[in-house]
C-alpha cells in the first residue's frame, strides 16, 4: 500500500514520508539542535525520548535523526522494541 514511499534502492523515501506527514525527531542535545537542524524537526534528546514519546501514536510515521546516526539508530531500535511500527532512521540530520 505504501510502496510509493520506497525508493528503487528499497530504502524509504524520506521526502515522501515527510510530505505525507511523518514526524521528524532530532535526538541530539538542545545545544546541538540550536546550532542547526532540519526545519520542522522536533528536538527530543535521546535521554528524554522514553518519557516524551507517548505523545505520538504507535502507528505514526516517525523519522529520527542526530549528528552522525549513532543516537538515531539507538532511538529507532528502542521505539521499534516499544511497539512503534513506522520508525525510520535518517542518520545525520543533514540527510534530510
Amino acid at each position: 500500500m505504501f510502496s510509493f514511499l520506497k525508493k528503487s534502492s528499497g530504502r524509504p523515501d524520506l521526502s515522501a514520508l515527510i510530505t505525507a506527514g511523518a514526524k521528524v525527531i532530532d535526538v541530539r542535545s538542545p545545544e546541538e539542535f540550536r546550532a542547526g537542524h532540519f526545519g520542522g524537526a522536533e528536538n527530543i534528546p535521546l535521554q528524554e525520548l522514553g518519557a516524551r514519546i507517548g505523545k505520538f501514536g504507535k502507528d505514526d510515521a516517525i523519522i529520527l535523526c542526530c549528528a552522525s546516526g549513532m543516537r538515531s539508530a539507538r532511538a529507532a531500535a528502542a521505539l521499534k522494541a516499544g511497539g512503534y511500527t513506522r520508525v525510520y532512521d535518517a542518520g545525520s540530520w543533514m540527510n534530510l
